[in-house]
């Protein structure tokens, strides 16, 4: 038997929804293994801290004996899923999903236990499907049922096209459940609707139902939008520890505890402790991201790179100096703006200009205005932020 304040951090800690609770903390409490599910479509090699939030519940429940069985999106992934996005994601081939796939799975074990972990390809069960199959298999829904789902529901009305590819998803998700018997299915709160449907394909073919853990969705750095690559205001899994770090110091004051809660095991005594002085400005708020950061880059990199993580913000940032590792790169004599996307400053010309126009590049320590663009030469260094440096050679 588990004990309350296990309960507890399982079912509180870092979580939005659990469908059913209480069923959940019943088979918990039963002590036999359970098959925790994990789906990913491999669209995408990168993870960033927002998918880290449900990688550390599963871990968590690895360690007191659970089974974590990963579905490798391999044939999904080929289909493409809106997942609460308004145009559908580009298809992609066998050999593009499977060199996604190996980086996702990377940096995957870096939270969870690789040895504790099943792990499944789509195509094992797709590979063979027959279109009486998925005949068989659309007749169990109504077009209906899947026009609950908010993002399929808000382009039907506003006349967007949506592909009957992608009413199939939800289902390929669903049946996933089905093959390999899952008790607990796990994902973010956008994706309730999917891993309902999961549940009760699974009612339909005689099984118990499978429990639906849905975490909730970390803000970006910016404090205001999700975490998202597409935002930029993400912090990726395989960033190097330095970048991460000065990203976790650019976060708003009010993501400070958030973060403890959703990616440390700090206390919860102790969050209590640190809203109450951040609160009463007893504490410093720079002191607590430097921890925090310093824990992320820890449980990412280890403690050596956290180490010297911290070293390099507080050499850069706080004592201002630059670098000794900077890139170099081959100066033409072009003109700033195309030097920032050349050397990989910004991604266009546009973001280029719009960062000069902030006054977030500095030549040789002074900030850049639109109204004086600067003479380049070799020698000079460029800064963009607080983290990105270039020496033009």
């Amino acid at each position: 038997m588990l004990d309350q304040a296990t309960i507890h951090k399982l079912t509180r800690r870092g979580v939005a929804e659990i469908v059913s609770e209480e069923e959940f903390v019943r088979l918990l409490q039963a002590g036999a293994p359970l098959r925790l599910k994990m789906g990913f479509d491999p669209s995408r090699p990168d993870l960033h801290l927002g998918h880290v939030v449900g990688l550390r519940k599963l871990r968590q429940l690895q360690d007191i004996g659970h089974q974590v069985v990963l579905v490798v999106g391999d044939w999904t992934a080929q289909i493409g899923d809106p997942s609460g996005r308004s145009a559908t994601r580009t298809m992609l081939t066998a050999e593009e999903v499977r060199s996604n796939a190996l980086t996702y799975m990377e940096q995957f074990f870096r939270i969870v236990d690789k040895q504790k972990t099943e792990v499944r390809w789509q195509t094992e069960w797709f590979g063979k499907f027959t279109l009486k199959d998925v005949v068989r298999l659309t007749a169990k829904f109504t077009v209906a049922q899947f026009l609950q789902r908010e993002d399929f529901r808000k382009r039907f009305d506003a006349g967007h096209p949506i592909a009957i590819t992608e009413l199939l998803y939800p289902l390929m998700q669903a049946y996933d459940s089905v093959v390999i018997r899952s008790d607990v299915e796990f994902g973010g709160t956008d994706q309730k609707f999917n891993l309902l449907v999961g549940r009760e394909l699974q009612q339909m073919q005689g099984m118990r139902p499978q429990q639906c853990f849905m975490v909730p969705i970390l803000v970006g750095i910016d404090g205001v939008q999700k975490m998202s690559k597409s935002l930029s205001n993400y912090i990726a899994v395989d960033e190097p520890g330095a970048d991460q770090y000065g990203k976790v110091m650019s976060l708003p004051d009010a993501e400070i505890v958030p973060y403890f809660e959703l990616l440390t095991d700090t206390p919860d005594a102790e969050l209590a402790e640190m809203r109450a002085h951040i609160a009463g400005g007893a504490v410093n708020p720079m002191t607590l991201k430097k921890r925090l950061a310093h824990e992320i880059v820890r449980m990412l990199h280890g403690p050596e790179d956290a180490q010297a993580a911290q070293e390099h913000f507080e050499r850069v940032h706080q004592q201002g100096d630059i670098p000794a590792d900077i890139p170099t790169y081959a100066f033409n004599g072009a003109p700033l703006v195309d030097v920032l996307v050349s050397a990989g400053l910004a991604a266009s010309k546009s973001e280029a200009r719009r960062l000069v126009a902030q006054k977030a590049v500095e030549v040789n320590g002074a900030a850049v205005s639109p109204e004086t663009p600067p003479t380049l030469k070799a020698g000079d260094v460029i800064r963009v932020g607080k983290r990105r440096f270039v020496k033009l050679g």
